[in-house]
């Protein structure tokens, strides 16, 4: 990608990022004019040109993973690409996807901005969670913001039993709003759940995260 010709065409501002003391510059638009639909402003409303704190709580925990060279993970929803940017410059094996063709653009101009050589760690697909086509499978799933809507919790739960490895983890990080909640309560039936609360402060606000880790239980595989 030639990232200056990204820039003329997508008019951009930088927001940068620490993640265990080591620093990423993200592009992300400057206005969502642009991906906005002037009649229906809610249908598709781009949600992933935000770097969203949640993101920033997954990222950290990957970041403190120890890399192991078999491993491979999948990330859903990666929005501009933070998570798996992160991920793979902590070396990780990861493979970023996205529904909306936008977000796939930006996140493979900030991981060509900021990963100066991932090799075979990063990998950049398009996936549909209703119609998933996929390698795999994965012995990691991770996922930042990615329960909004009542009707993808189908697809989703589907989605990590058909590309997680048995034995494999998923690791999500959550908003505490009513839908993950009931994400969370829905999948605790056939998998255990290991939740944490974590809060971000700021100067503006604190942000309640929900980082939570699952394993099918025996019963559900």
């Amino acid at each position: 990608m030639d990232l200056e010709a990204f820039q003329q065409n997508h008019p951009t501002q930088t927001e940068e990022v620490v993640v265990r003391n080591r620093r990423y510059r993200l592009l992300l638009p400057k206005t969502l004019d642009s991906f906005i639909d002037p009649d229906d402003p809610m249908r598709d409303f781009p949600l992933w040109a935000k770097i969203w704190e949640a993101s920033l709580v997954l990222a950290d925990a990957l970041a403190g993973m120890p890399p192991a060279p078999s491993r491979q993970i999948l990330e859903i929803g990666c929005g501009a690409g933070l998570v798996g940017i992160v991920a793979a410059s902590f070396g990780h094996r990861v493979t970023m996807t996205e529904y909306n063709p936008d977000a796939l653009a930006f996140a493979q101009a900030n991981a060509q901005l900021n990963l100066s050589d991932s090799g075979e760690k990063l990998k950049i697909q398009r996936l549909d969670w209703h119609r998933p086509d996929l390698g795999g499978p994965f012995d990691l799933i991770v996922g930042s913001e990615v329960v909004y809507s009542e009707r993808d919790f189908e697809p989703l739960e589907r989605l990590f039993k058909t590309f997680l490895k048995p034995g494999g983890e998923v690791i999500l990080a959550e908003g505490m709003r009513r839908t993950s909640m009931a994400f969370f309560q829905r999948l605790s039936e056939s998998w255990e759940i290991e939740a944490r609360r974590m809060t971000l402060r700021s100067q503006e606000k604190s942000m309640p995260v929900i980082l939570a880790r699952l394993q099918r239980k025996a019963s559900g595989l």
